[in-house]
């Protein structure tokens, strides 16, 4: 893809994959058809088949010339969804899922590339015991460990008017440093800068090698810290160099598809910056593509 900085292969980190399964919890959870939430919400309302909606979301990559895309199951249980669409079109995607390790059902990890963990969202630490074995086969399958800290907001359920009990007592990315400590063998990605703990996330990264931080969204956290996407950038390149950051958009429904306008913020923050390509490429494809090749290597 031509950007600002120059020519960079894109892997975008960070894409929310809501098929069909998705809707229908939410639509359950509200008392409503999935067709009467998708038309509340304005979006359309995904396929049954969810090899029918990652067809749809190759051809939206096609159609903004990126190469490959990370899809994270949104939901615990929908695990599938995803490892049918990378195993369908393991050129073009990633499949991250949700998982709870609290739930009574485990997981199916097998075709997963990442395992996500959102604690305020389902309320543990990341150092509880329950989460160890999940851990341990994320580290059998080298899988990389998505770990959502910060601020948590779900537009999706404010519009359907249904509640967020969260709680982000379980949301600091300082828990995750004994845990990344013990495990230096597993890859820990904190998405959104750390969605409001930055200064926090910069100190894990810095503490532990094997932390790196998805760019992914408007970031509109930046308001509580009173910064902009430049001072945000030239903070994480100072503490984690350009080899630990990676590009993502938080895309998720359509019609909108995928978020450009995510793209060109953040080419235009770190051209600001003065980045020079090559570290551009680092960011923008290459740092993702190395995390992933060593996984299929294993």
């Amino acid at each position: 893809m031509r950007t600002q900085l120059g020519e960079c292969a894109v892997w975008d980190a960070h894409v929310h994959f809501f098929s069909r399964r998705f809707f229908d919890s939410l639509a359950a959870q509200a008392g409503k058809t999935s067709e009467a939430v998708a038309a509340s919400l304005g979006w359309d309302l995904p396929p049954e088949d969810p090899l029918e909606l990652a067809s749809r979301w190759a051809a939206e990559l096609d159609k903004h010339g990126v190469d490959r895309a990370a899809l994270i199951a949104s939901m615990p249980g929908d695990e599938g969804s995803v490892t049918a669409a990378a195993a369908a079109r393991p050129e073009r995607f990633l499949a991250y899922a949700m998982v709870n390790p609290l739930a009574d059902k485990p997981p199916v990890l097998a075709g997963l590339h990442a395992l996500c963990f959102f604690p305020a969202m389902h309320r543990y630490f990341m150092h509880d015991a329950r989460v160890e074995p999940l851990l341990a086969q994320a580290a059998a399958q080298g899988a990389l460990v998505f770990v959502h800290c910060g601020e948590l907001t779900l537009g999706v359920r404010k519009k359907l008017g249904l509640p967020s009990p969260f709680d982000m007592r379980y949301s600091n990315p300082i828990d995750l440093h004994a845990v990344a400590l013990r495990h230096p063998n597993l890859n820990f990605v904190v998405p959104h800068f750390g969605a409001g703990y930055f200064r926090e996330a910069l100190m894990l990264a810095d503490l532990c090698p094997n932390v790196y931080l998805d760019t992914s969204s408007s970031n509109s956290w930046m308001r509580f810290e009173g910064l902009d996407l430049k001072t945000v950038f030239r903070r994480a390149l100072d503490v984690l160099g350009p080899t630990r950051l990676l590009f993502g958009t938080d895309s998720s429904f359509f019609p909108r598809g995928w978020h450009r306008a995510i793209l060109e913020h953040h080419t235009e923050a770190l051209a600001h910056l003065g980045v020079n390509l090559a570290d551009a490429r680092l960011l923008f494809g290459k740092n993702l593509q190395q995390l992933t090749t060593s996984q299929q290597r294993r």
